[in-house]
Protein backbone atom coordinates (compact mmCIF):
# COMPACT_ATOMS: atom_id res chain seq x y z
CA UNK A 1 0.00 0.00 0.00
CA UNK A 2 1.33 3.57 -0.65
CA UNK A 3 1.44 6.48 1.41
CA UNK A 4 -1.42 8.72 2.10
CA UNK A 5 -1.27 11.42 0.32
CA UNK A 6 -1.02 14.69 2.97
CA UNK A 7 -0.36 17.83 0.92
CA UNK A 8 1.51 20.57 1.77
CA UNK A 9 -0.13 24.36 2.06
CA UNK A 10 1.96 27.47 2.16
CA UNK A 11 0.19 30.04 3.39
CA UNK A 12 1.41 33.40 3.02
CA UNK A 13 -0.41 36.22 5.38
CA UNK A 14 -0.36 39.85 6.21
CA UNK A 15 0.78 40.68 9.93
CA UNK A 16 -2.20 42.90 10.56
CA UNK A 17 -4.96 40.81 9.59
CA UNK A 18 -4.93 37.06 8.90
CA UNK A 19 -2.40 36.63 11.15
CA UNK A 20 -4.11 37.91 13.73
CA UNK A 21 -7.13 35.72 12.50
CA UNK A 22 -5.27 32.54 12.81
CA UNK A 23 -3.83 33.91 15.86
CA UNK A 24 -6.75 34.09 17.36
CA UNK A 25 -8.14 30.65 15.53
CA UNK A 26 -5.82 28.45 17.89
CA UNK A 27 -6.42 30.58 21.03
CA UNK A 28 -10.28 29.96 20.16
CA UNK A 29 -9.29 26.02 19.59
CA UNK A 30 -10.95 25.75 15.89
CA UNK A 31 -10.20 22.57 14.12
CA UNK A 32 -8.27 22.83 11.05
CA UNK A 33 -6.24 20.62 8.92
CA UNK A 34 -2.40 21.40 9.92
CA UNK A 35 -1.46 20.96 6.34
CA UNK A 36 -0.31 24.81 6.22
CA UNK A 37 2.65 26.65 6.72
CA UNK A 38 2.43 30.32 7.55
CA UNK A 39 4.80 32.65 6.26
CA UNK A 40 3.95 36.29 7.67
CA UNK A 41 4.37 39.19 6.02
CA UNK A 42 3.82 42.68 6.63
CA UNK A 43 1.65 43.09 3.89
CA UNK A 44 0.49 40.95 1.13
CA UNK A 45 1.12 43.74 -1.67
CA UNK A 46 5.23 42.00 -0.83
CA UNK A 47 4.04 39.29 -2.44
CA UNK A 48 5.27 39.01 -6.20
CA UNK A 49 4.23 36.58 -9.11
CA UNK A 50 7.76 34.71 -8.89
CA UNK A 51 7.81 34.55 -5.03
CA UNK A 52 4.33 32.45 -5.74
CA UNK A 53 6.16 29.96 -8.83
CA UNK A 54 8.96 29.51 -6.78
CA UNK A 55 7.01 28.00 -3.85
CA UNK A 56 5.61 25.70 -6.05
CA UNK A 57 9.03 24.88 -7.63
CA UNK A 58 9.60 24.03 -4.29
CA UNK A 59 7.17 21.75 -4.10
CA UNK A 60 3.72 23.04 -2.21
CA UNK A 61 1.16 21.29 -3.52
CA UNK A 62 -1.17 24.72 -2.80
CA UNK A 63 -0.42 28.01 -1.91
CA UNK A 64 -2.67 30.53 -0.20
CA UNK A 65 -2.36 34.19 -0.42
CA UNK A 66 -4.34 36.00 2.48
CA UNK A 67 -4.58 39.79 3.60
CA UNK A 68 -6.92 42.44 5.30
CA UNK A 69 -10.57 43.11 3.88
CA UNK A 70 -11.05 44.74 0.62
CA UNK A 71 -11.27 48.22 1.72
CA UNK A 72 -9.12 47.96 4.71
CA UNK A 73 -5.46 47.05 3.89
CA UNK A 74 -3.61 49.06 7.03
CA UNK A 75 -1.42 49.91 3.66
CA UNK A 76 -3.66 51.17 1.22
CA UNK A 77 -3.82 48.96 -1.80
CA UNK A 78 -1.37 46.37 -0.95
CA UNK A 79 -3.63 43.67 -1.12
CA UNK A 80 -5.21 44.70 -4.15
CA UNK A 81 -1.84 44.53 -5.65
CA UNK A 82 -1.65 40.87 -4.24
CA UNK A 83 -5.02 40.45 -6.06
CA UNK A 84 -3.54 41.36 -9.29
CA UNK A 85 -0.60 38.96 -8.86
CA UNK A 86 -2.20 36.23 -7.41
CA UNK A 87 -4.59 36.54 -10.64
CA UNK A 88 -1.86 36.34 -12.95
CA UNK A 89 0.20 33.58 -11.57
CA UNK A 90 -2.96 31.73 -11.77
CA UNK A 91 -3.05 32.08 -15.48
CA UNK A 92 0.62 31.13 -15.56
CA UNK A 93 0.10 28.03 -12.99
CA UNK A 94 -3.28 27.23 -15.33
CA UNK A 95 -0.78 27.96 -18.97
CA UNK A 96 2.33 25.65 -17.62
CA UNK A 97 -0.34 22.75 -16.59
CA UNK A 98 -0.28 22.68 -13.10
CA UNK A 99 -3.27 23.88 -12.32
CA UNK A 100 -4.78 27.82 -11.27
CA UNK A 101 -6.76 25.99 -8.69
CA UNK A 102 -3.50 25.81 -6.75
CA UNK A 103 -3.36 29.04 -5.85
CA UNK A 104 -6.13 31.11 -3.79
CA UNK A 105 -6.36 34.76 -2.64
CA UNK A 106 -8.65 35.40 0.54
CA UNK A 107 -9.49 38.30 2.52
CA UNK A 108 -9.44 37.88 6.28
CA UNK A 109 -10.17 40.35 8.86
CA UNK A 110 -8.69 40.13 12.38
CA UNK A 111 -11.69 39.38 13.86
CA UNK A 112 -12.60 36.34 11.66
CA UNK A 113 -10.83 33.33 13.18
CA UNK A 114 -13.57 31.18 11.79
CA UNK A 115 -12.89 32.44 8.16
CA UNK A 116 -9.38 31.53 8.76
CA UNK A 117 -10.25 28.11 9.27
CA UNK A 118 -12.79 27.72 7.06
CA UNK A 119 -9.88 29.12 4.04
CA UNK A 120 -7.42 26.68 4.94
CA UNK A 121 -10.04 23.40 5.18
CA UNK A 122 -11.06 24.83 1.42
CA UNK A 123 -7.94 24.81 0.15
CA UNK A 124 -6.67 21.07 1.75
CA UNK A 125 -9.78 19.82 0.08
CA UNK A 126 -8.57 21.51 -2.86
CA UNK A 127 -5.00 20.31 -2.76
CA UNK A 128 -6.58 16.72 -1.99
CA UNK A 129 -8.15 17.14 -5.07
CA UNK A 130 -6.05 18.00 -7.76
CA UNK A 131 -2.89 15.83 -5.63
CA UNK A 132 0.32 16.20 -5.39
CA UNK A 133 2.37 19.08 -6.94
CA UNK A 134 4.03 16.98 -9.79
CA UNK A 135 6.88 19.52 -9.45
CA UNK A 136 7.54 18.74 -5.75
CA UNK A 137 7.19 14.52 -6.53
CA UNK A 138 10.68 14.75 -9.49
CA UNK A 139 12.49 16.84 -6.93
CA UNK A 140 15.76 14.80 -5.55
CA UNK A 141 15.87 14.61 -2.16
CA UNK A 142 17.86 16.40 0.17
CA UNK A 143 20.77 14.61 1.24
CA UNK A 144 20.15 14.32 5.16
CA UNK A 145 16.95 12.58 4.33
CA UNK A 146 18.98 10.11 2.32
CA UNK A 147 21.78 10.00 5.36
CA UNK A 148 19.15 9.15 7.75
CA UNK A 149 17.51 6.27 5.65
CA UNK A 150 20.19 4.86 4.44
CA UNK A 151 21.49 4.50 8.60
CA UNK A 152 17.62 2.86 9.36
CA UNK A 153 18.89 -0.53 7.34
Amino acid sequence: MGEKYEPKIAALICTYCTYTAADMAGSMRLQYPPNVRVVKLLCTGKVDVIYLLEIFKAGADAVMVSGCEIGDCHFLEGNLRAKERVAHAKTLLDEAGLGGGRLEMFHIGASDAPKWAQAVLTMTRRALELGPNPLGRSRPRPAAAQIVEEHRA
